[in-house]
């Protein structure tokens, strides 16, 4: 298994994401975070780096998930499932507020996500707000 992804597969995954976050949802072109490619499955928990397990995040999102695959829910206080883009469906898991600023989490899995990838940061919050004013926001792509 090599450890380097090839630019055609760093294209690939970014393409499959229309350059958005596949956790938090923010657009690459304005995001202030850059952009890397996640396993989803940690290498050091011999995840490949094949796609179908691997997934466009923000620098943020990723830094907070780490070498996890699973979190604490709020809500129920079990250790659930993180979010896998390849397996889960965004909308199975996750929301919008009203305004579209912030995500909620509707599952175990979704909120437990939420928590540990800090998905409504304060900049992230901000970024939505001002992209909402344009009409960028949210990407309805899904």
């Amino acid at each position: 298994m090599g450890r380097t992804i090839s630019e055609i597969t760093r294209r690939a995954v970014a393409e499959r994401a229309v350059f958005c976050c596949e956790y938090c949802r923010a657009q690459e072109r304005y995001s202030p975070d850059d952009f890397v490619i996640d396993h989803i499955l940690p290498r050091r928990r011999q995840g490949s780096n094949l796609l179908v397990n691997l997934a466009l995040a923000c620098f943020t999102c990723n830094g907070h998930k780490q070498a996890a695959t699973e979190a604490l829910d709020p809500k129920t206080q079990q250790h659930v499932p993180l979010f896998n883009p390849r397996r889960d469906i965004w909308s199975h898991h996750f929301t919008w507020e009203s305004d579209f600023e912030q995500i909620i989490g509707t599952t175990p899995t979704g909120r437990a996500t939420v928590v540990r990838m800090h998905l409504n940061r304060d900049g992230l919050v901000n970024l939505r707000q001002v992209l909402r004013k344009l009409g960028l926001h949210p990407l309805e792509v899904w």
